[in-house]
């Protein structure tokens, strides 16, 4: 029975070569994200299914994993993929916006995992995958919201991946240490000399939801091999 993968936060630039590399596995797909129009190429491409959501809204978290159910089926793997930043010097960043920041990359999170944790633990397997920043494990200057929300993000999966593995349910955080390439946001997204390759990290993401139990990874960093760290 083929694989059911549900990918939140879908959009052209890491999640979009998850999606792409996990239909070629022969998973079936489910890609959600607050605006599904920039969706519909992709959708195409991987058979997949859309779905509108916005992470911050626990009734719209509960009624994507109830479609995703009918649909497709019970999920075997979620991936995290949103995040939200306000920068700025602590004097003037804007308060909404970092609220915001906190609610998608870390209270969003915290709603996927909670819908995807119970039907996992019925079903007696499955796997979580987050998308973690370099900001997850350390500050830096002007971008606290971005911080805070990605220290929030690893912690919560840390405490996941202590209560869940046990369980046979593997929870995975991934500290993306540089800019991912993007042709389309110019620089310095568009140098593939210093920015990580979206196919060659979205290979690593499959090669943790393969890992056998007997010798899973919690966490993982990829960075560039020119990234200072």
């Amino acid at each position: 029975m083929a694989e059911k993968a549900l990918i939140i936060g879908a959009g052209e630039g890491l999640s979009a070569s998850i999606a792409r590399l996990f239909a070629s596995e022969g998973m079936q797909i489910g890609l959600a994200a607050r605006n599904v129009e920039k969706l519909h190429g992709l959708a195409a491409e991987t058979h997949a299914r859309t779905y509108a959501c916005d992470v911050t809204n626990e009734a719209e978290v509960v009624d994507l994993f109830d479609a995703f159910d009918r649909e497709i089926g019970s999920p075997d793997i979620v991936v995290y993929n949103p995040s939200a930043r306000a920068r700025g010097p602590i004097t003037e960043v804007d308060a909404t916006a970092t609220k915001n920041a906190l609610l998608v990359t870390a209270y969003g999170a915290f709603l996927a995992s909670q819908q995807a944790a119970r039907r996992m633990l019925k079903a007696g397997a499955g796997t979580l995958l987050f998308t973690g920043a370099s900001a997850g494990i350390k500050g830096y200057p002007r971008s606290a919201p971005f911080a805070m929300g990605k220290f929030a993000l690893r912690g919560l999966c840390q405490s996941l991946a202590r209560e869940l593995a046990p369980q046979n349910i593997h929870v995975a955080h991934f500290v993306i240490d540089g800019q991912i390439f993007n042709s389309r946001r110019g620089a310095p997204y568009n140098d593939p000399a210093t920015t990580l390759d979206p196919d060659a990290i979205a290979r690593t993401y499959l090669h943790i939801a393969r890992q056998d139990s007997s010798a899973w990874t919690w966490e993982i960093e990829l960075r560039p091999s020119v990234e200072t760290f």
